[in-house]
């Protein structure tokens, strides 16, 4: 019972007439198992410490005293008709027969699930099956887990407790948690679907989408490299791999694990590894066809400016090639901006509005938003309703130069209805400038793919 706040949140949650069992984490303490039981959860997790270090130095309990506790709070639960979940915090470093005794005597209450928690993350996959193993030899409830990521190791755990014989297994979105995070939720699901073939009822097509809408509500960015659901998960860039992938997709990914199935899109990445197929692939796809002699200009243009440490957008991709081709035409660009406003303060709420030529139209855009950036972007995106729809995938600054007045670089990603993405640049001292210079040269290189 944290707050009369997270009752009123839980309690909301547990009457939405969710398809789920909507579960109330609570001490074995009355006061906090009425909590539960007043915003109509359909399941109680209790929970107490159980290994020595914990049960002394936190609770100050006897081991007689928190059996004694454990007991009454799954009856107390089971008495108003309320599915029970059990955990022994700290079960890893919990005395093996002691924890056996806690989780008979529980099941002897009539508890229904009992979870077994690597509370700070300390356990190995071996010992964790072997844990679960010897467990089940004498509790025949399910057996869920729920392990912390300290070592890198929560996924890894959680697996291998079902190998070892667990039901159920309890994960994160994103890995968010206590220090170093959970269990992740996508990184589990599609391990236990593609590689060990299990069944679980999670529509793996919503995880990406899932992630991100997380990433947005807490603000806590998903690392590129992050499994499953960063954006370099289903990326390649070296040229072998590009090659590889280009003409058979399990060459270079698992294969048993596509990006369609987590609702993610495959990239090719242009930088210093990458190679000719790559490149040659993505100037096709816009409607480019370089010669030999003109790809390796663009070769060896792109590959001097990533040994510099740049990164190479799409629309630095394409402006190369069309400057060593031959085919830089203003007139072509389906937007043209001619003018950027924005106003905002500590009152009012941010407002944009810009002018530019859209496929030789003078269009007019206005759009309010979180920050100046915002408001802008969201400006832009308004011009073009009914021609393309398309959305913000990434949003990158960074100041390039010192001083009040520094010169600031902003990267762009743009993805529109069809799942093509295209990321471009600019720089300027005016950030909301920037934002919307790279935001229409990223806009202007997928309306130009045919």
């Amino acid at each position: 019972m944290s707050s009369e706040g997270e009752k009123q949140n839980v309690s909301e949650i547990a009457k939405m007439g969710l398809g789920l069992d909507v579960c109330g984490l609570s001490r074995s303490v009355f006061s906090d198992l009425d909590a539960c039981l007043e915003c109509e959860v359909d399941m109680v997790h209790t929970f107490i410490p159980t290994s020595d270090v914990q049960r002394i130095h936190t609770i100050r309990k006897s081991r007689e005293e928190v059996l004694d506790m454990a007991i009454r709070a799954v009856e107390h639960i089971k008495d108003h008709g309320v599915k029970c979940m059990f955990s022994p915090m700290d079960a890893t470093r919990t005395d093996f027969d002691y924890l056996l005794q806690i989780s008979k005597a529980v099941q002897e209450a009539g508890c229904d699930v009992i979870n077994i928690p690597d509370t700070v993350g300390v356990f190995v996959p071996s010992a964790m099956k072997a844990l679960i193993a010897d467990i089940k030899k004498d509790i025949t409830i399910p057996i869920d887990v729920h392990c912390h990521n300290d070592f890198g190791l929560a996924v890894a755990n959680s697996l291998a407790a079902v190998e070892g014989g667990g039901r159920q297994v309890q994960v994160t979105i994103n890995s968010l948690g206590e220090r170093a995070g959970n269990a992740d939720l996508a990184e589990t699901v599609m391990s236990l679907h593609s590689i060990y073939r299990a069944k679980t009822n999670i529509k793996t097509e919503y995880l990406v989408e899932t992630a991100r809408m997380v990433e947005r509500y807490t603000g806590v960015r998903i690392p590129p490299t992050m499994p499953i659901v960063g954006d370099n998960a289903f990326a390649h860039e070296s040229g072998i791999h590009t090659h590889g992938v280009l003409i058979r997709t399990d060459t270079f990914e698992p294969g048993i694990m596509t990006p369609e199935m987590v609702g993610h899109k495959r990239r090719i990445v242009m930088g210093k590894h990458a190679g000719r197929h790559a490149v040659v692939k993505t100037l096709k796809d816009a409607g480019l066809e370089p010669d030999n002699d003109q790809l390796n200009e663009i070769m060896s243009r792109m590959k001097g400016i990533s040994n510099k440490g740049k990164s190479i957008t799409d629309a630095d991709l394409f402006a190369i090639a069309e400057a060593i081709m031959g085919k830089v035409k203003k007139s072509e660009r389906p937007i043209d901006l001619i003018e950027v406003s924005v106003m905002t303060g500590n009152i009012i709420t941010p407002t944009a509005s810009v002018k530019a030529m859209v496929w030789g139209e003078e269009k007019v855009g206005a759009s309010i938003g979180v920050g100046p950036v915002d408001a802008a972007l969201n400006a832009v995106q308004s011009i073009i309703n009914g021609q393309r729809t398309m959305k913000l995938r990434d949003f990158k600054i960074e100041a390039i130069s010192g001083g009040s007045d520094a010169l600031a670089e902003v990267i762009i990603g743009v993805e529109d209805d069809k799942g093509r993405i295209m990321t471009a640049r600019a720089a300027n001292e005016d950030i909301v400038v920037a934002s919307v210079e790279a935001l229409v040269t990223a806009m202007n290189r997928i309306l130009m793919i045919k």
